[in-house]
């Protein structure tokens, strides 16, 4: 799994694996969700329109939109509503202009009812306007109109003045009278042509931002809350508790380094797979460990069962049995007298420790076969007698490679050599296999008797 791709069929499988524990955490994150949207205040947005008639290009349209948006704007905005318990900072948050289609711009405003929501973006559109016609040249004042008229007559009287002085100045022939004439008929002169552009000038062209930009009537008052509603908070609460649970699934499964496969161990413990024996898979709660409130807890909620192995196969005792005679075949070849070994199982691997029963059960006294557990924790083997050696019996990925390495150092320690790995499997088995099992239910009883600091006959 660490190296894997993540596909969809593991995702799959962490769905029916563990969709009660799924269940459980969505309805976690939707009680996360509903109490944040008890601590946020519901909003309320509402948005009014200012039109710009006319051909504008669309840099000019989000130039206006940041126009609307300013702080310049919003500030003449709160200083219109008065409102005290707003500060400025927190009402430009509120605030928001886009460039929409037909050269519309749309101002919205959030406050905590719909009527402040109303009021905040219907004052924001006519300041918008009013700051507008201010920046275009387009002022209110009543006089601005007067204004050009009364520089051509300033202008006009100036050249009447210039006028009257290159009369008084005399039809001298003197280098100065020249001069001076000359002088005045150039000024004459400018101050006409600057007649003529003021002329020519449009006088409506600075006011037509003023004359054309128009707020379309009152914002809309909302009947709705504004996202994230209390809906939208549970919904994201439960998704986003479900998301981390199926990414927790994973995580955990690539930083497992358990290994999982018979080449994985067998590099790790310096011995060759015998073979692969078959289990029928317990029911939760058979095992004493699988009683109590934790215990009950673990089922409750499905982790009493590995997500990341594959459905136990359905399987009878005598194709079980056919596996079993294999592996004693292959124990007893090349073995020097007399031929014993000791079957070595994790302790806590109750699988294995089933299979190491059947495998002396069956073994009928050739090759004889000792099963003992080890600890994983502190792992101490007995020391050789007259065995020819050790043989692992465990389950695939239900030990780290460091605790398989403890138990061939305290193998080795003890003298004894690893002859060969048995793995075990889990099936599922008919009827006729559970009454099977149940013969042979004393065999592990038996096995976990003994130990690996000890020897039993």
């Amino acid at each position: 799994m660490s190296d894997d791709t993540i596909r969809l069929v593991t995702i799959g499988r962490i769905l029916r694996r563990r969709w009660r524990l799924l269940t459980v955490l969505a309805v976690v994150g939707a009680l996360v969700g509903y109490g944040t949207s008890l601590l946020v205040p519901p909003r309320y947005t509402a948005s009014a329109s200012v039109l710009l008639p006319g051909a504008w290009e669309e840099r000019e349209l989000l130039t206006q939109a940041e126009i609307a948006a300013s702080s310049v704007v919003v500030d003449r905005a709160a200083a219109a509503l008065g409102w005290t318990k707003v500060s400025r900072t927190e009402l430009r948050d509120r605030v928001s202009a886009k460039a929409a289609d037909g050269n519309i711009i749309k101002i919205s405003g959030t406050a905590d009812t719909p009527e402040r929501a109303q009021r905040l973006s219907d004052q924001v559109a006519q300041q918008f306007v009013a700051f507008a016609a201010r920046i275009s040249g387009a002022d209110t004042d009543p006089d601005a109109a007067a204004r050009p008229e009364a520089l051509r007559q300033l202008v006009t009287q100036t050249s009447r003045r210039i006028t009257e002085l290159a009369d008084a100045a005399g039809r001298g022939q003197t280098v100065e009278s020249v001069q001076t004439r000359t002088e005045l008929s150039k000024l004459r002169t400018t101050l006409q042509e600057a007649i003529d552009k003021l002329d020519q000038a449009d006088p409506a062209a600075g006011k037509a931002i003023k004359a054309n930009m128009v707020v379309m009537g009152p914002a809309p008052r909302p009947t709705g809350e504004a996202p994230p509603t209390r809906t939208q908070l549970v919904v994201a609460g439960a998704v986003l508790f479900l998301l981390l649970g199926v990414v927790g699934h994973l995580a955990a499964a690539r930083m497992n380094r358990r290994p999982r496969t018979g080449a994985e161990i067998a590099r790790v413990l310096g011995a060759t797979v015998l073979g692969t024996v078959d289990v029928p898979a317990e029911r939760p709660g058979d095992r004493p460990q699988d009683r109590g409130p934790r215990a009950g807890v673990r089922r409750l909620l499905g982790l009493d069962v590995r997500w990341d192995l594959p459905a136990p196969r359905t399987s009878d005792e005598a194709g079980r049995q056919v596996r079993y005679r294999r592996v004693h075949a292959r124990l007893g070849d090349g073995l020097p007298a007399p031929r014993r070994l000791l079957l070595l199982v994790p302790e806590g691997d109750d699988n294995a420790l089933l299979a190491a029963g059947q495998l002396t059960a069956g073994a009928e006294g050739e090759p004889r076969l000792r099963p003992a557990q080890v600890s994983v924790s502190r792992p101490m083997v007995a020391d050789r007698e007259d065995e020819s050696g050790a043989v692992v019996v465990l389950s695939p990925g239900s030990r780290t490679a460091g605790e398989l390495t403890g138990i061939a150092e305290a193998c080795a320690d003890a003298g004894h050599e690893i002859v060969g790995i048995v793995l075990v499997g889990t099936v599922r088995a008919g009827a006729a296999g559970k009454a099977g099992r149940r013969r042979g239910a004393a065999a592990p009883a038996l096995a976990a008797g003994a130990d690996a600091t000890g020897s039993s006959g």
